[in-house]
C-alpha cells in the first residue's frame, strides 16, 4: 500500500464536502415523514400505501439522490491519463504531469492521482482478468473509455486503502460526468461485484484452475506471458536463478522511488535534502525523493540537478571511469573512486543515442571536470531539442549537439573519439516499473524489429571510437536479444576488439564497491536486487 493510497482514503470519504451529513440528514428526515404519514405509527402515509423506510434508515452512497454526479479532479486526471495512454499512444510519465498542473491539484491529490495512473496501468493484466468475470460481454466489446473507468475502480478496490462505497460511488460520478448516465449504471454494476472479493480472493478464483507456471505468474503480477518468458530467460543469460522471477516481477509492480543526480562540479543536492530526500547509497551525487513536485526545487528548475535512475547515472559513470592509460582485460579496475579520475585531458567523447539527454547531461558535467568534450548526437530534432534543454546547465564549450543518424557518424568521423556511450533504443523491459503501459504495448515482435538497428548502432560507434578507446553498449533492457548476442555478433566480426570487466568497472564507480552485477565480463543490474532500472553495460576496448 502507498502513502498516495492512504491520502486517497480520506479523499474518498470527503471528496464531496459533507456528503455524509447530508445522507443522514436526508435518511432521518424522510423515515420522520413516513412515521408520521400513518396516525396509527404504522409506516402507512396518508393514502394508505405502506412504506418499507423505517425511522432508523439513512441513504447510502447509492441511494439516487446521494449519487455523485461531478468527477473527483484527481480521479479525473487518472482518467484522462489512461485514456491518453490508450487512445494517443503516449507515455504516462509525459502526460500525468501536464494533466496534474491542468486541473491544479495539491500535493495530496496529485500523490493519490500518481497511484491511480501507474497502478491501474500497472495491474492492467489482472484487473482485466477480474472485469472478465464481471462483465457479460468480451472486455474487448466494451467502449474503451468504459473499460479505462473500470479499471480505474477495480484499482481503488483492490490495492489502495479507498472505502468501498468512496471508490465506487466516486468512479461512477466520474463516469456519468465523462462518459454519461447509462454506461455509469453498468459501471456500478460491474464494480459491486468485484468488490465481493478481496484481490487474494480474486487471485484465488482465477487461478484455481491454473496449472501452467507462466500463466499463473502472468496474473498474479500482471505481465503479459511472452514477458514472463523472457524475464525468465533474461535471469538465466546473466547468471542469476530462475527462481528469482517472481521477485522481479513484483519489483516492476512497485512504485518506484524518485532518483536525483546533481550534476559533478554543477549542481548541488543541500536544497532536495532540505526538503525530505534522503542521500542515495549506491552512487556519489545522488539522493532519493518521495516525490511530489520536484520543480518547486531551484536546481531542477535549472537543471543543474536533474531525475535520473541510479541505473543510468552508473553507466555513465562507467564508461567516464574507464582508465584508458592500462591495457588488456584488467583495463578500467584502477580508475575508482579511491584511486582518482583516469587522465583525460583533450579527450573526445561521443553520446550517440543522447536524447532525451540525461546521461548527456552527467557526461558533460564529468567531461568538463577532466578537460574532455562531448558530442551528443540524436537522429529526432524534437528529442533534439530536448538533449539542448538537459546541456544547458553545462557551460557550453564543453560540448556540441548533432542531429542526425547514429548509425552514419562512424564512417563519417571515424576512429574519432575516445569514449563512446551507446544507449540503443530497445524494448525498455528494464523499464516497466517506471513505463508500465509498456508492458501492454510491447510484443516479441519489438524484439525482432530492433535487432538490426541496434547491430548497426554498435557497428558505428565501434567505427568512431579510436583505438585504445572504449565504447559502453548499453540497454535499458535485461534480454539476452538485446544484450549478450548483440554484443557477441559485433566481437566474432572484428579482431580488434576485447570486453572489459564492465562489473569491476561498476563496482569501481559505486558507493557500495559490490554491485554483483557482473556477468562474464558484462554487467546487469535488476529493480529487484540493486533498486534500479534493469541496465545491461559492456565495455568493448578497440585494440591500440
Amino acid at each position: 500500500m502507498s502513502e498516495s493510497g492512504t491520502s486517497g482514503s480520506s479523499r474518498g470519504r470527503g471528496s464531496q464536502p459533507g456528503g455524509q451529513n447530508r445522507g443522514q440528514d436526508a435518511g432521518q428526515n424522510r423515515g420522520q415523514d413516513a412515521g408520521q404519514g400513518g396516525r396509527d405509527g404504522s409506516k402507512r402515509n396518508a393514502q394508505g400505501r405502506e412504506r418499507n423506510r423505517g425511522p432508523q434508515r439513512s441513504f447510502t452512497e447509492n441511494a439516487p439522490s446521494q449519487r455523485t454526479r461531478r468527477a473527483d479532479p484527481a480521479r479525473l486526471v487518472a482518467f484522462e491519463v489512461l485514456r491518453a495512454v490508450a487512445s494517443e499512444d503516449a507515455y504516462a510519465n509525459l502526460v500525468l504531469p501536464a494533466r496534474i498542473r491542468h486541473h491544479g491539484l495539491d500535493k495530496r491529490d496529485a500523490g493519490f492521482a500518481t497511484e491511480l495512473s501507474y497502478g491501474a496501468l500497472r495491474g492492467q493484466g489482472t484487473y482485466d482478468a477480474v472485469l472478465a468475470r464481471c462483465v457479460d460481454r468480451p472486455l474487448d466489446e466494451l467502449d474503451p473509455a468504459i473499460l479505462d473507468a473500470l479499471r480505474i475502480g477495480v484499482h481503488q478496490l483492490l490495492a489502495m486503502r479507498v472505502p468501498a462505497h468512496a471508490a465506487l460511488d466516486q468512479t461512477v460520478g466520474l463516469a456519468r460526468a465523462v462518459i454519461g448516465a447509462g454506461p455509469s449504471a453498468l459501471i456500478n454494476a460491474v464494480l459491486r461485484k468485484v468488490s465481493a472479493r478481496t484481490l487474494e480472493e480474486w487471485l484465488e478464483l482465477l487461478l484455481s484452475t491454473e496449472t501452467d507456471e507462466t500463466r499463473i505468474a502472468s496474473i498474479r503480477y500482471a505481465h503479459p506471458e511472452w514477458i514472463v518468458r523472457a524475464l525468465r530467460q533474461s535471469l538465466v543469460a546473466h547468471g542469476r536463478p530462475v527462481t528469482e522471477i517472481n521477485d522481479l516481477l513484483e519489483a516492476d509492480n512497485a512504485a518506484p522511488v524518485v532518483n536525483l543526480v546533481a550534476l559533478p562540479g554543477i549542481g548541488s543536492l543541500d536544497e532536495a535534502l532540505d526538503g525530505g530526500a534522503t542521500p542515495g547509497e549506491l552512487v556519489e551525487g545522488s539522493a532519493l525523493s518521495s516525490g511530489g513536485d520536484l520543480g518547486r526545487l531551484a536546481s531542477v528548475r535549472e537543471g543543474s540537478t536533474r531525475v535520473q535512475d541510479v541505473g543510468s547515472q552508473l553507466v555513465a559513470r562507467a564508461m567516464a571511469a574507464v582508465d584508458l592509460r592500462d591495457s588488456g582485460k584488467d583495463i578500467g579496475t584502477d580508475g575508482g573512486k579511491e584511486g582518482g579520475e583516469p587522465g583525460a585531458d583533450g579527450e573526445r567523447w561521443l553520446d550517440l543515442c543522447a536524447g532525451p539527454g540525461g546521461k548527456a547531461a552527467l557526461l558533460g558535467a564529468l567531461a568538463r571536470q577532466r578537460g574532455a568534450h562531448l558530442l551528443a548526437n540524436e537522429s529526432a530534432p524534437h528529442r533534439a531539442k530536448l538533449v539542448r534543454q538537459a546541456l544547458a546547465a553545462v557551460p557550453d564549450e564543453v560540448w556540441d549537439i548533432r542531429t542526425g543518424d547514429g548509425r552514419d557518424i562512424g564512417a563519417e568521423q571515424p576512429e574519432s573519439f575516445d569514449r563512446v556511450l551507446v544507449d540503443v533504443p530497445c524494448t525498455g523491459l528494464g523499464a516497466l516499473r517506471r513505463r508500465p503501459e509498456s508492458r501492454w504495448r510491447r510484443t516479441p515482435k519489438d524484439l525482432v524489429d530492433l535487432g538490426p538497428l541496434q547491430r548497426q548502432l554498435l557497428k558505428s560507434a565501434l567505427d568512431a571510437v579510436k583505438p585504445g578507446g572504449v565504447v559502453a553498449y548499453v540497454t535499458c533492457s535485461p534480454h539476452p536479444a538485446e544484450t549478450t548476442a548483440v554484443v557477441s555478433d559485433a566481437l566474432r566480426k572484428r579482431d580488434d576488439l576485447e570486453l572489459l570487466d564492465a562489473g569491476a568497472v561498476l563496482d569501481s564507480v559505486s558507493l557500495s564497491g559490490h554491485l554483483e552485477a557482473g556477468h562474464e565480463l558484462t554487467a546487469q543490474l535488476w529493480p529487484h536486487v540493486h533498486r534500479t532500472d534493469a541496465m545491461f553495460l559492456a565495455l568493448i576496448h578497440k585494440k591500440s
